[in-house]
Protein backbone atom coordinates (compact mmCIF):
# COMPACT_ATOMS: atom_id res chain seq x y z
CA UNK A 1 0.00 0.00 0.00
CA UNK A 2 1.76 3.28 -1.10
CA UNK A 3 0.82 5.10 2.15
CA UNK A 4 2.66 3.19 3.91
CA UNK A 5 5.86 3.58 2.29
CA UNK A 6 8.50 4.68 4.23
CA UNK A 7 8.78 8.29 2.10
CA UNK A 8 5.58 9.02 2.64
CA UNK A 9 5.28 7.80 6.34
CA UNK A 10 8.18 9.79 7.04
CA UNK A 11 7.40 12.86 5.33
CA UNK A 12 3.72 13.09 6.56
CA UNK A 13 5.58 12.00 9.82
CA UNK A 14 8.11 15.40 9.71
CA UNK A 15 5.13 17.89 8.77
CA UNK A 16 2.25 16.33 11.35
CA UNK A 17 4.97 17.56 14.17
CA UNK A 18 6.07 20.80 12.35
CA UNK A 19 2.45 21.89 12.36
CA UNK A 20 2.04 20.42 16.01
CA UNK A 21 5.15 22.86 16.60
CA UNK A 22 7.94 20.39 17.57
CA UNK A 23 11.06 22.55 16.91
CA UNK A 24 11.98 21.51 13.03
CA UNK A 25 15.39 19.73 14.04
CA UNK A 26 13.89 17.76 16.73
CA UNK A 27 10.85 16.88 13.90
CA UNK A 28 13.65 15.82 11.27
CA UNK A 29 15.36 13.57 13.87
CA UNK A 30 11.98 12.19 14.47
CA UNK A 31 11.23 11.38 10.95
CA UNK A 32 14.58 10.26 10.20
CA UNK A 33 14.00 7.28 12.49
CA UNK A 34 10.63 6.87 11.45
CA UNK A 35 11.53 6.70 7.55
CA UNK A 36 14.33 4.24 8.57
CA UNK A 37 12.22 1.70 10.87
CA UNK A 38 9.75 1.78 8.18
CA UNK A 39 12.01 1.11 5.57
CA UNK A 40 12.85 -2.19 7.76
CA UNK A 41 16.35 -0.35 9.12
CA UNK A 42 17.77 -1.12 12.29
CA UNK A 43 18.94 2.02 14.69
CA UNK A 44 22.76 1.09 14.11
CA UNK A 45 22.00 1.53 10.01
CA UNK A 46 20.09 4.48 10.44
CA UNK A 47 22.81 6.21 12.55
CA UNK A 48 25.32 5.35 9.57
CA UNK A 49 23.61 6.51 6.71
CA UNK A 50 22.79 9.77 8.67
CA UNK A 51 26.21 10.29 9.34
CA UNK A 52 26.94 9.42 5.84
CA UNK A 53 24.50 12.01 4.48
CA UNK A 54 25.63 14.48 6.72
CA UNK A 55 28.31 15.57 4.40
CA UNK A 56 26.56 15.94 1.39
CA UNK A 57 25.45 19.47 2.61
CA UNK A 58 28.31 20.74 4.26
CA UNK A 59 29.23 23.38 1.86
CA UNK A 60 25.88 24.67 2.26
CA UNK A 61 25.80 24.59 6.14
CA UNK A 62 29.58 26.67 6.05
CA UNK A 63 28.13 29.18 3.69
CA UNK A 64 24.95 29.42 6.06
CA UNK A 65 27.45 30.27 8.86
CA UNK A 66 29.44 32.51 7.45
CA UNK A 67 26.67 34.62 5.38
CA UNK A 68 25.18 35.03 9.09
CA UNK A 69 28.79 36.11 10.78
CA UNK A 70 29.22 38.59 7.03
CA UNK A 71 25.16 40.17 8.04
CA UNK A 72 26.09 40.42 11.85
CA UNK A 73 28.93 42.72 11.10
CA UNK A 74 27.39 44.95 8.28
CA UNK A 75 25.14 45.25 10.95
CA UNK A 76 27.83 46.26 12.91
CA UNK A 77 28.98 48.71 10.77
CA UNK A 78 25.89 50.42 10.25
CA UNK A 79 25.36 50.21 6.82
CA UNK A 80 22.10 47.68 6.90
CA UNK A 81 20.85 50.65 9.02
CA UNK A 82 22.07 53.43 6.16
CA UNK A 83 20.43 51.10 3.70
CA UNK A 84 16.95 50.39 5.58
CA UNK A 85 16.81 54.16 6.04
CA UNK A 86 17.21 55.02 2.14
CA UNK A 87 14.92 51.81 1.31
CA UNK A 88 12.33 53.29 3.56
CA UNK A 89 12.75 56.93 2.13
CA UNK A 90 11.85 55.76 -1.29
CA UNK A 91 9.02 53.24 -0.31
CA UNK A 92 6.98 56.27 1.81
CA UNK A 93 3.34 55.05 3.02
CA UNK A 94 3.61 52.45 -0.03
CA UNK A 95 3.02 49.16 0.97
CA UNK A 96 3.08 47.15 -2.35
CA UNK A 97 5.93 49.60 -3.52
CA UNK A 98 7.98 48.10 -0.71
CA UNK A 99 6.49 44.23 -1.37
CA UNK A 100 7.82 44.72 -4.70
CA UNK A 101 11.09 46.11 -3.75
CA UNK A 102 11.71 43.05 -1.83
CA UNK A 103 10.38 40.90 -4.75
CA UNK A 104 12.86 42.61 -6.95
CA UNK A 105 15.69 42.07 -5.08
CA UNK A 106 14.71 38.16 -4.29
CA UNK A 107 15.04 38.01 -7.52
CA UNK A 108 18.25 39.52 -8.54
CA UNK A 109 19.90 37.14 -5.58
CA UNK A 110 19.36 33.96 -8.49
CA UNK A 111 19.90 35.92 -11.29
CA UNK A 112 21.85 39.00 -11.52
CA UNK A 113 23.82 39.38 -8.09
CA UNK A 114 24.05 35.47 -6.76
CA UNK A 115 23.91 36.11 -3.36
CA UNK A 116 21.39 33.42 -2.74
CA UNK A 117 20.09 33.85 0.75
CA UNK A 118 23.16 35.75 2.07
CA UNK A 119 20.94 39.31 1.57
CA UNK A 120 17.95 38.23 3.85
CA UNK A 121 19.63 38.57 6.69
CA UNK A 122 21.29 41.56 6.16
CA UNK A 123 18.56 43.74 4.46
CA UNK A 124 15.04 42.44 6.19
CA UNK A 125 15.80 42.50 10.13
CA UNK A 126 16.64 46.58 9.34
CA UNK A 127 13.21 46.88 8.01
CA UNK A 128 11.19 45.13 10.27
CA UNK A 129 10.07 48.30 11.59
CA UNK A 130 8.93 50.08 8.39
CA UNK A 131 6.69 47.11 7.79
CA UNK A 132 5.48 47.21 11.61
CA UNK A 133 4.21 51.14 10.76
CA UNK A 134 2.67 49.93 7.11
CA UNK A 135 1.29 47.00 8.89
CA UNK A 136 2.44 44.37 6.61
CA UNK A 137 1.42 40.66 7.00
CA UNK A 138 5.03 39.49 7.07
CA UNK A 139 3.06 36.14 5.46
CA UNK A 140 3.15 37.97 2.36
CA UNK A 141 6.60 39.06 2.57
CA UNK A 142 7.74 35.84 2.94
CA UNK A 143 5.75 34.87 -0.05
CA UNK A 144 7.48 37.47 -2.09
CA UNK A 145 10.50 36.29 -1.16
CA UNK A 146 9.94 32.52 -1.49
CA UNK A 147 8.97 33.57 -5.12
CA UNK A 148 11.77 35.13 -6.24
CA UNK A 149 13.87 32.93 -4.39
CA UNK A 150 12.06 30.09 -6.39
CA UNK A 151 10.53 31.02 -9.65
CA UNK A 152 13.73 32.54 -11.19
CA UNK A 153 15.90 29.86 -11.20
CA UNK A 154 12.68 27.64 -12.91
CA UNK A 155 11.88 29.90 -15.51
CA UNK A 156 15.20 32.17 -16.68
CA UNK A 157 18.23 30.42 -17.87
CA UNK A 158 20.17 32.99 -15.97
CA UNK A 159 22.15 32.19 -13.19
CA UNK A 160 21.09 30.03 -10.27
CA UNK A 161 18.59 29.42 -13.26
CA UNK A 162 21.10 28.11 -15.65
CA UNK A 163 22.59 25.75 -12.79
CA UNK A 164 19.16 24.17 -12.64
CA UNK A 165 18.31 23.87 -16.01
CA UNK A 166 21.84 22.34 -16.79
CA UNK A 167 21.14 19.54 -13.78
CA UNK A 168 17.49 18.81 -15.96
CA UNK A 169 19.29 18.84 -18.76
CA UNK A 170 21.74 16.36 -17.76
CA UNK A 171 20.07 14.22 -16.05
CA UNK A 172 17.01 13.84 -18.61
CA UNK A 173 20.17 12.94 -21.41
CA UNK A 174 21.55 10.72 -18.90
CA UNK A 175 18.78 8.64 -18.82
CA UNK A 176 17.85 8.37 -22.75
CA UNK A 177 15.61 11.44 -23.43
CA UNK A 178 18.26 14.11 -24.81
CA UNK A 179 17.09 17.94 -24.74
CA UNK A 180 18.64 21.53 -24.44
CA UNK A 181 18.32 24.59 -22.30
CA UNK A 182 16.25 25.94 -24.90
CA UNK A 183 13.87 24.05 -24.84
CA UNK A 184 14.06 24.07 -20.93
CA UNK A 185 13.15 27.63 -21.36
CA UNK A 186 10.80 27.40 -23.92
CA UNK A 187 7.88 25.53 -21.52
CA UNK A 188 9.37 26.43 -17.61
CA UNK A 189 7.80 29.93 -18.56
CA UNK A 190 4.38 28.06 -17.27
CA UNK A 191 5.64 27.24 -14.40
CA UNK A 192 7.17 30.46 -13.63
CA UNK A 193 3.50 31.81 -14.41
CA UNK A 194 2.14 29.51 -12.33
CA UNK A 195 3.98 30.87 -9.02
CA UNK A 196 3.30 34.65 -10.28
CA UNK A 197 -0.36 33.89 -9.69
CA UNK A 198 -0.06 32.22 -6.62
CA UNK A 199 2.03 35.32 -5.54
CA UNK A 200 -0.26 37.83 -6.77
CA UNK A 201 -3.27 35.51 -4.90
CA UNK A 202 -1.25 35.83 -1.65
CA UNK A 203 -0.34 39.73 -1.78
CA UNK A 204 -3.61 40.87 -2.93
CA UNK A 205 -6.35 38.10 -1.57
CA UNK A 206 -5.28 36.09 0.97
CA UNK A 207 -2.31 38.41 3.51
CA UNK A 208 -4.02 41.85 2.09
CA UNK A 209 -5.09 43.14 5.85
CA UNK A 210 -3.11 45.15 7.65
CA UNK A 211 -1.53 42.62 10.53
CA UNK A 212 -0.36 44.44 13.77
CA UNK A 213 3.18 43.66 15.37
CA UNK A 214 4.75 44.93 18.14
CA UNK A 215 7.68 47.31 17.99
CA UNK A 216 10.56 45.16 19.77
CA UNK A 217 14.17 46.67 19.64
CA UNK A 218 16.57 43.49 18.62
CA UNK A 219 19.45 45.11 16.57
CA UNK A 220 22.17 47.08 18.31
CA UNK A 221 21.75 51.00 17.42
CA UNK A 222 25.30 51.86 16.55
CA UNK A 223 24.64 54.52 14.36
CA UNK A 224 23.14 57.79 14.27
CA UNK A 225 24.37 59.90 11.44
CA UNK A 226 23.05 58.38 8.00
CA UNK A 227 26.16 59.70 6.56
CA UNK A 228 28.40 57.33 4.79
CA UNK A 229 32.00 57.12 6.51
CA UNK A 230 35.02 55.24 5.48
CA UNK A 231 34.10 52.01 6.97
CA UNK A 232 30.26 51.94 5.29
CA UNK A 233 32.69 52.44 2.02
CA UNK A 234 34.77 49.69 2.97
CA UNK A 235 32.08 47.04 3.55
CA UNK A 236 30.57 48.13 0.26
CA UNK A 237 33.58 46.90 -0.91
CA UNK A 238 33.01 43.58 0.92
CA UNK A 239 29.67 43.28 -0.85
CA UNK A 240 31.47 43.91 -4.31
CA UNK A 241 34.22 41.26 -3.48
CA UNK A 242 31.38 38.39 -2.61
CA UNK A 243 30.15 39.46 -5.83
CA UNK A 244 32.77 38.89 -7.76
CA UNK A 245 34.15 35.78 -5.90
CA UNK A 246 31.14 34.37 -6.19
CA UNK A 247 30.65 34.45 -9.82
CA UNK A 248 34.46 33.76 -10.40
CA UNK A 249 34.70 30.34 -8.36
CA UNK A 250 31.10 29.47 -7.86
CA UNK A 251 31.58 28.99 -4.32
CA UNK A 252 29.57 30.85 -1.89
CA UNK A 253 31.72 29.84 1.36
CA UNK A 254 35.03 31.27 -0.15
CA UNK A 255 32.72 34.59 -1.46
CA UNK A 256 31.82 35.31 1.78
CA UNK A 257 35.18 34.14 3.63
CA UNK A 258 36.88 37.05 0.90
CA UNK A 259 34.11 39.39 2.17
CA UNK A 260 34.81 39.05 5.62
CA UNK A 261 38.32 39.35 5.49
CA UNK A 262 38.10 42.70 3.69
CA UNK A 263 35.71 43.62 6.43
CA UNK A 264 38.74 43.02 9.75
CA UNK A 265 41.53 43.94 7.38
CA UNK A 266 40.15 47.49 6.37
CA UNK A 267 39.16 48.06 10.16
CA UNK A 268 35.45 48.59 9.24
CA UNK A 269 34.83 45.52 11.87
CA UNK A 270 37.52 45.83 14.84
CA UNK A 271 39.52 42.50 15.19
CA UNK A 272 39.04 42.77 18.86
CA UNK A 273 34.68 42.38 18.10
CA UNK A 274 35.57 39.50 15.64
CA UNK A 275 34.90 37.07 18.51
CA UNK A 276 31.27 38.83 19.64
CA UNK A 277 30.21 38.76 15.55
CA UNK A 278 31.33 35.25 14.88
CA UNK A 279 29.02 34.40 17.82
CA UNK A 280 26.30 36.83 16.56
CA UNK A 281 26.54 35.15 13.19
CA UNK A 282 25.89 31.82 14.58
CA UNK A 283 22.75 33.27 16.87
CA UNK A 284 21.19 34.51 13.24
CA UNK A 285 22.18 31.85 10.85
CA UNK A 286 23.23 28.44 13.23
CA UNK A 287 20.03 27.28 13.40
CA UNK A 288 18.97 26.93 9.50
CA UNK A 289 22.85 25.71 9.08
CA UNK A 290 22.36 23.13 11.15
CA UNK A 291 18.58 22.13 9.75
CA UNK A 292 20.56 21.96 6.41
CA UNK A 293 23.22 19.95 7.57
CA UNK A 294 20.54 17.31 9.43
CA UNK A 295 18.54 17.11 6.28
CA UNK A 296 21.23 15.55 4.28
CA UNK A 297 21.37 12.82 6.60
CA UNK A 298 17.81 12.87 6.09
CA UNK A 299 17.79 12.57 2.35
CA UNK A 300 20.47 10.03 2.83
CA UNK A 301 18.24 7.47 4.76
CA UNK A 302 15.21 7.58 2.60
CA UNK A 303 17.66 6.78 -0.19
CA UNK A 304 18.83 3.73 1.74
CA UNK A 305 15.55 2.44 2.27
CA UNK A 306 14.41 2.58 -1.45
CA UNK A 307 11.36 3.87 -0.57
CA UNK A 308 11.67 6.33 -3.83
CA UNK A 309 11.66 3.59 -6.65
CA UNK A 310 9.56 1.80 -4.10
CA UNK A 311 6.48 4.50 -4.07
CA UNK A 312 7.34 4.99 -8.08
CA UNK A 313 6.82 0.98 -8.58
CA UNK A 314 3.78 1.04 -6.95
CA UNK A 315 2.47 4.19 -8.53
CA UNK A 316 2.50 2.73 -12.04
CA UNK A 317 0.15 0.12 -10.98
CA UNK A 318 -2.55 2.53 -10.42
CA UNK A 319 -1.46 5.30 -13.34
CA UNK A 320 -3.75 2.55 -15.69
CA UNK A 321 -2.03 4.36 -18.97
CA UNK A 322 -3.88 7.86 -18.05
CA UNK A 323 -1.76 10.96 -19.01
CA UNK A 324 -3.41 12.54 -16.35
CA UNK A 325 -3.41 10.66 -13.73
CA UNK A 326 0.39 9.50 -14.02
CA UNK A 327 1.13 13.47 -14.33
CA UNK A 328 -0.65 13.81 -11.10
CA UNK A 329 1.38 10.51 -9.61
CA UNK A 330 4.54 12.02 -10.87
CA UNK A 331 4.03 15.41 -9.30
CA UNK A 332 2.58 14.07 -5.92
CA UNK A 333 5.96 11.55 -6.13
CA UNK A 334 8.24 14.49 -6.34
CA UNK A 335 5.86 16.87 -3.82
CA UNK A 336 7.02 14.19 -1.55
CA UNK A 337 10.38 13.52 -2.00
CA UNK A 338 11.07 17.37 -2.80
CA UNK A 339 9.22 18.02 1.35
CA UNK A 340 11.54 15.35 2.70
CA UNK A 341 15.05 16.46 1.18
CA UNK A 342 14.41 19.99 1.29
CA UNK A 343 15.87 20.36 -2.00
CA UNK A 344 14.68 20.75 -5.51
CA UNK A 345 17.72 20.62 -7.07
CA UNK A 346 18.90 17.82 -5.23
CA UNK A 347 15.61 16.03 -6.12
CA UNK A 348 16.58 16.22 -9.80
CA UNK A 349 18.84 13.17 -9.85
CA UNK A 350 16.63 11.44 -8.05
CA UNK A 351 13.67 11.35 -9.88
CA UNK A 352 14.79 11.65 -13.38
CA UNK A 353 16.24 7.79 -13.72
CA UNK A 354 12.93 6.43 -12.80
CA UNK A 355 10.73 9.61 -14.38
CA UNK A 356 12.43 9.91 -17.89
CA UNK A 357 11.79 5.86 -18.97
CA UNK A 358 8.05 6.22 -16.97
CA UNK A 359 7.24 9.27 -19.37
CA UNK A 360 8.90 7.84 -22.53
CA UNK A 361 6.46 4.85 -21.83
CA UNK A 362 3.53 6.66 -21.13
CA UNK A 363 3.59 8.77 -24.23
CA UNK A 364 4.90 12.05 -22.62
CA UNK A 365 7.20 14.19 -25.41
CA UNK A 366 10.41 15.64 -24.44
CA UNK A 367 8.69 18.96 -23.59
CA UNK A 368 5.97 16.71 -21.54
CA UNK A 369 8.62 15.51 -19.43
CA UNK A 370 10.36 18.53 -19.27
CA UNK A 371 7.44 20.51 -17.34
CA UNK A 372 6.90 17.61 -15.03
CA UNK A 373 10.27 16.97 -13.68
CA UNK A 374 10.73 21.12 -13.20
CA UNK A 375 7.67 20.87 -11.59
CA UNK A 376 8.05 17.68 -9.41
CA UNK A 377 11.74 18.52 -8.45
CA UNK A 378 10.39 22.36 -7.62
CA UNK A 379 7.22 21.21 -5.65
CA UNK A 380 7.49 20.99 -1.98
CA UNK A 381 10.71 22.97 -2.02
CA UNK A 382 8.29 26.22 -0.97
CA UNK A 383 6.86 24.92 1.98
CA UNK A 384 9.44 22.13 2.76
CA UNK A 385 10.64 23.30 6.75
CA UNK A 386 13.90 21.86 5.51
CA UNK A 387 14.49 24.26 2.41
CA UNK A 388 16.43 27.30 2.44
CA UNK A 389 13.34 28.82 0.21
CA UNK A 390 11.74 28.54 3.79
CA UNK A 391 14.26 29.09 5.93
CA UNK A 392 15.82 32.00 4.28
CA UNK A 393 12.72 34.00 4.93
CA UNK A 394 12.00 32.97 8.74
CA UNK A 395 15.65 34.04 9.76
CA UNK A 396 14.98 37.44 8.32
CA UNK A 397 11.52 38.05 9.35
CA UNK A 398 11.36 36.48 12.53
CA UNK A 399 14.19 38.76 13.61
CA UNK A 400 12.25 40.24 16.36
CA UNK A 401 10.63 36.52 17.69
CA UNK A 402 7.13 37.40 15.69
CA UNK A 403 7.62 35.34 12.83
CA UNK A 404 6.78 31.62 13.31
CA UNK A 405 8.67 29.54 10.47
CA UNK A 406 6.14 26.85 9.74
CA UNK A 407 2.74 28.38 9.94
CA UNK A 408 4.36 32.10 8.58
CA UNK A 409 6.38 30.57 5.87
CA UNK A 410 5.65 27.23 5.05
CA UNK A 411 2.15 27.15 5.17
CA UNK A 412 1.42 30.19 2.91
CA UNK A 413 4.30 29.25 0.78
CA UNK A 414 3.29 25.65 0.72
CA UNK A 415 -0.57 26.74 -0.56
CA UNK A 416 -0.10 29.82 -2.80
CA UNK A 417 2.83 28.24 -4.67
CA UNK A 418 2.55 24.31 -4.76
CA UNK A 419 -0.81 24.09 -5.79
CA UNK A 420 -0.61 26.46 -8.44
CA UNK A 421 2.78 24.65 -9.57
CA UNK A 422 0.85 21.13 -9.60
CA UNK A 423 -2.35 22.54 -11.99
CA UNK A 424 0.21 24.12 -14.68
CA UNK A 425 2.52 21.19 -14.57
CA UNK A 426 -0.72 18.91 -14.67
CA UNK A 427 -2.40 20.57 -17.77
CA UNK A 428 0.29 21.79 -19.39
CA UNK A 429 1.81 18.04 -19.42
CA UNK A 430 -1.57 16.98 -21.65
CA UNK A 431 -1.15 19.14 -24.55
CA UNK A 432 3.19 19.49 -24.99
Amino acid sequence: MMLLNPAIVSVISLCVLCLLKVNVIMAMLAAIFIGGFAGGMGIGTVLSSVYAGLGSNGETCLAYLLMGIFAACMSQTGIADILSRKVAASVGDKKYILIIVLTLVAVSSQNLVLVHIAYIPILIPPLLWLMNRLKVDRRAVACCTAFGLKAPYIAIPVGSGLVFMGIIRDNMTDNGMPVTIDQITSVNWILGLAMLIGLLIAIFFSYRKPREYQDISFMEETETDLKMHYRHWWTLVSIAVLVFLQLKYQSLPLAEFGALLVIFVSGAVKLKDMDKQVAEGIRLMGFTAFVILIAGGYAQVLKDTGAVESLVRGAVSIMGGSRMVAAIVILFIGLFVTMGIGTSFGTIPIIAVIFVPLCQQIGFSPLATIVLISAAAALGDAGSPASDTTLGPTCGLNADGQHDHIWDTCVPTFLHFNIPLMIAAAVASQFL
